[in-house]
């Protein structure tokens, strides 16, 4: 990521205006090559609202029926840029019906003639990748009943954009923006006539794409699940169109598809949506069922990390933990204070989770959400296991810094279940005490017991220690260790305050509970989702303390009541409401 505001970002946008206005100097393109199929997936509860005139983007709701999305209020850039993305076709076309045709008809033929003269924010190779994967995948929805004028429009539009994805994919950031560039490049070159030059040389950068990002274990930089999943859907979209093309897919290409798809199933919670780590959530739905079905890989991951996650399942039960150091650099821009932190689902719902990423809700809840404290792991003295920049100098003080370094996992069996084991050394620089935790889930998913140490290893740590209990002039170290509900679970202090009871929609009962003389509350807590319009409340259960001394152990256990059924048919699954 580079700093939108230096000079470097200021010319390479320039640079992007005058290659789209050379760009839409050709008259290229009058016609498809072969009829494209549709590959995205939209959601019908969208659709409908789009139809209604509710548009919500980037966390802004805007209502105005009747009116173009073109001449609609536009809040801030992210809007924008996803009005341009044009990712909203897919949500027409899941509705499919004549109103909703005649829609999309309407708006994409403004955008041509308000926008197709590289005029707006459209034009970088990002959101015109995915704009043009999106004109193509629904062309025939859109073309029918058209004119021989406007079809020779929307051609030659695709193939100016085409023209312009050949002259500047490579002045995209690397990742995700990177691959939607290309991917765009190969679907516009074999669709339409006279643009399949630029097939070989965009199918050759998307394989050393696929080898500088996707490592060995099947991640990318960020270590957001939801981004690994748009990167392998824009493969597998490739790979399909070029085997329906008669091209051959190159090595690196389809190497990255058979690491990733495994690493997505380890990073897949038992409800079928992903882990909400580092700005990602649970992912559209069924474009992870849609990506793997059509990658056709089978094999899963071997026991070990996936992306810097470990995995513990068992019965109806999926634990996933942040077992890694964050991403650094430029890649941790987005990136959370969660090392250590998991997330619990049993069967179709989410019991324990984090807040998630606040970025659609402004910038005070993408940095809140970033921090330690929302997310279902221990923080030591109001304190972040990494810290956040405060971004007075811009992009680069966002990073994560001060971010652990050493996390030390082991995955094993334990007697009845099976075990995970995990260190960081985030809070050793400060207070000289390292984090462990334990996580036992036993074999039947019925219940996970967890130990949390608190710990100085050696004396240059337990002096670090002893300077910290002067600054809390001997009265010990606060910590909280926390664990986030999802707002579907619904909690209440119970035994007297000695545990928590949490009741899920499937009817199931858990209990929390621990054997420390720690206080235990239950506190407000948020869940940050995306495609929301606020903030959804929910609890948190909270164990709160001082370490004292070089040893500080806190045990306890989540587990299901011994009145909740084995096997229990959860068929009811609410419409998420996409304007609350």
């Amino acid at each position: 990521m580079s700093d939108p505001n230096s000079l470097a970002a200021r010319y390479t946008r320039a640079m992007h205006r005058v290659h789209a206005r050379i760009s839409t100097m050709a008259r290229p393109a009058t016609g498809f090559t072969s009829m494209p199929e549709p590959r995205t997936i939209g959601l019908y509860a969208r659709g409908k609202q789009l139809l209604a005139g509710n548009f919500l983007f980037a966390g802004h709701l805007v209502t105005a029926p009747e009116t173009s999305i073109w001449d609609i209020g536009v809040p801030d850039e992210v809007f924008a840029q996803e009005l341009h993305g044009f990712a909203w076709m897919d949500d027409l076309a899941a509705v499919g019906d004549a109103a909703a045709r005649e829609r999309a008809q309407l708006w994409l033929w403004r955008w041509i003639d308000r926008y197709g003269q590289a005029r707006g924010p459209g034009w970088t190779p990002d959101l015109t990748g995915r704009r043009v994967i999106r004109w193509i995948s629904h062309a025939l929805f859109l073309l029918r009943a058209r004119d021989a004028e406007q079809s020779d429009a929307f051609y030659r539009s695709l193939g100016q954009q085409t023209i312009f994805l050949s002259r500047r994919w490579h002045k995209t950031l690397p990742g995700l923006p990177r691959f939607e560039a290309l991917t765009g490049l190969i679907y516009a070159g074999l669709a339409l006539e006279g643009m399949e030059r630029h097939v070989t040389p965009a199918c050759k950068a998307l394989e050393r794409e696929c080898r500088r990002q996707v490592d060995e274990q099947g991640g990318i930089p960020t270590r957001n699940p939801e981004e690994l999943l748009e990167v392998f859907t824009l493969l597998t979209w490739a790979a399909t169109a070029l085997g329906e093309a008669g091209k051959p897919v190159s090595g690196g290409h389809m190497q990255a598809i058979e690491r990733i798809a495994p690493t997505l199933r380890t990073l897949r919670h038992a409800d079928g949506g992903l882990a909400r780590f580092h700005g990602g959530g649970r992912g559209m739905e069924g474009r992870l069922d849609s990506a793997l079905a059509e990658s056709t890989v089978k094999t899963r991951q071997a026991d070990g990390l996936a992306m810097g996650y470990a995995r513990l399942s068992a019965g109806r039960t999926s634990v996933i933990v942040d077992a890694s150091p964050p991403p650094l650099g430029d890649s941790s821009v987005n990136a959370h204070a969660s090392t250590l932190a998991f997330e619990l689902t049993s069967g179709r719902r989410p019991l324990i989770v984090n807040c998630g990423s606040g970025g659609s809700f402004g910038e005070d809840w993408r940095r809140a959400g970033r921090a330690t404290p929302s997310h279902s792991t221990l923080s030591l003295d109001g304190l972040s296991s990494a810290r956040l920049g405060d971004g007075a100098r811009g992009w680069r003080d966002e990073q994560l810094v001060d971010a652990p370094r050493e996390v030390p996992i082991q995955m094993s069996q334990a007697p009845d279940g099976l075990r995970f084991e995990g260190g960081h050394d985030g809070y050793v620089r400060t207070h000289g005490l390292t984090h462990a935790r334990t996580l036992e889930l036993t074999f039947d998913g019925r219940g996970m017991a967890g130990e949390d140490l608190l710990i100085a290893l050696d004396d240059p740590a337990k002096r670090r220690f002893d300077k910290a209990m002067d600054a809390h002039a001997l009265q010990g170290i606060p910590f909280d260790l926390r664990f986030h509900l999802h707002p579907e679970a619904d909690a209440e202090l119970d035994m007297g305050g000695a545990a928590v009871s949490v009741a899920l929609k499937s009817g199931e009962l858990w209990v929390f509970r621990h054997d420390t003389k720690l206080n235990l509350t239950l506190e407000p807590s948020v869940f940050l989702e995306k495609g929301r319009l606020k903030p959804r409340a929910t609890k948190q259960v909270v164990l709160s303390g001082v370490a004292m001394e070089y040893a500080t152990r806190i045990r306890w256990s989540v587990s299901k009541a011994h009145d909740s059924s084995m096997a229990i048919r959860d068929l009811n699954r609410d419409e998420m409401d996409l304007t609350t």
